[in-house]
């Protein structure tokens, strides 16, 4: 199979079917049998390896054309995954608008671990360059670069085959989170990553009904130590929700197109609104990152963000809609509202969420796939419900 949306439908066979039926088997089976003591079977116990789970793991590793990938009970788990393949002493620079479940397993985790940290504006190739020269100067020996493709809640980018070509200059690894993109808007190894890490949970499952993460990487070293991790912290997802995430995958190229159409006619609605002071979305031509964007991805996503001036109460207009779910995710096929500093980035504190743009006003939508004309009609209903 050559094409994407071939591969979304087919996925990979891992060849354990004989009944010819259609859809791969759900294998809920803790343990395998061994043919003999000495003969050691492909399967022999559930965290280490299963075929429903390995049927998706393959999917996902050929949608972002890596060699190998892992399937993780969420996306944090595939994270701290990625993470724990460093050692005590090592430094990680990360890109400074991460989310907020990343910035506190980092700092109230790993750094207990002897990992250090340092923040770098990503989309920036000088300001990147200049993080590795602190770093080295301050005896810092830097392992790796981990940022997220359009970040989370402003919806920055950054140039992948650019902080690659930085990273791989010093000798660093490249880990990048390609949530809000996914394997149907780029492949970010590719353009020079090492590992992609998703939480599977928002578009690829995309119907909030499971978490989920994948770790992807086209590095046999890197592979082994990602599977380590996998199993033996035991962090494995499992079988009815790698069968879950399988299903969601076969929409995924019909959910983004319609996530985009969707979020484009809000974020196009919104920038016009006389109480709106501005709209991050890369769709957008007004946008700072919308030429990268139409460059190099093959969808602007589904997830944008806004403020309103004073005359709005942003809290009042999201306890306002009716059609919008007020919750945190993202990725699914309803249309989901939330305020980022009370609900997804609440780890970090006001300063730090201050200082990255983040104001205790900003307004975040997952745009899912109803018809548009009620979302924005809830949305002007909400809006003219909440004027001070």
């Amino acid at each position: 199979m050559t094409y994407f949306d071939t591969q979304l439908v087919h996925g990979q066979s891992v060849g354990d079917n004989s009944t010819r039926a259609v859809n791969p088997p759900i294998y809920n089976s803790s343990t395998f049998a061994f043919e003999t003591v000495r003969e050691y079977p492909r399967w022999d116990y559930a965290r280490s390896g299963n075929p429903t789970r390995e049927a998706v793991e393959k999917q996902v590793a050929a949608l972002e054309h890596g060699i190998a990938g892992f399937a993780f009970s969420s996306g944090l788990a595939a994270i701290h995954a990625a993470l724990s393949i460093f050692d005590p002493g090592d430094h990680i620079i990360t890109g400074d608008n991460i989310y907020g479940g990343t910035y506190s397993i980092i700092h109230e985790y790993f750094e207990r671990w002897g990992l250090s940290f340092s923040e770098a504006d990503t989309t920036s190739e000088q300001a990147l360059e200049d993080a590795f020269i602190s770093a080295q100067q301050a005896g810092k020996k830097v392992k790796a670069v981990y940022f997220e493709v359009l970040t989370n809640p402003l919806l920055k980018m950054s140039d992948v085959s650019v902080v690659s070509r930085i990273a791989h200059k010093y000798g660093a690894i490249v880990i990048i989170d390609n949530t809000f993109v996914t394997p149907f808007g780029q492949q970010p190894l590719d353009a020079g990553a090492d590992i992609v890490l998703h939480s599977a949970t928002k578009y690829l499952s995309g119907h909030s009904d499971i978490t989920a993460g994948v770790a992807v990487t086209n590095s046999e070293e890197l592979a082994s130590k990602l599977y380590f991790a996998l199993n033996r912290v035991g962090g494995a997802l499992s079988p009815q929700d790698c069968n879950l995430l399988r299903r969601g995958i076969q929409t995924l190229a019909l959910r983004m197109e319609r996530h985009q159409s969707n979020a484009l006619t809000v974020a196009q609605r919104l920038e016009n609104n006389q109480y709106v002071t501005h709209v991050n979305y890369p769709g957008l031509p007004s946008n700072a990152y919308h030429a990268l964007a139409s460059e190099q991805l093959h969808t602007f996503g589904g997830v944008l963000s806004f403020e309103f001036d004073d005359r709005v109460d942003a809290e009042k207009m999201l306890d306002s809609l009716e059609l919008f779910t007020v919750a945190v995710s993202l990725g699914a096929v309803e249309s989901l509202a939330e305020l980022p500093c009370r609900m997804t980035h609440f780890e970090l504190p006001r300063e730090e969420r201050l200082k990255h743009g983040i104001t205790d006003g900003l307004v975040r939508l997952s745009i899912g796939i109803e018809d548009v004309r009620d979302l924005i009609e809830d949305l002007d209903q909400a809006i003219h419900a909440a004027l001070r």
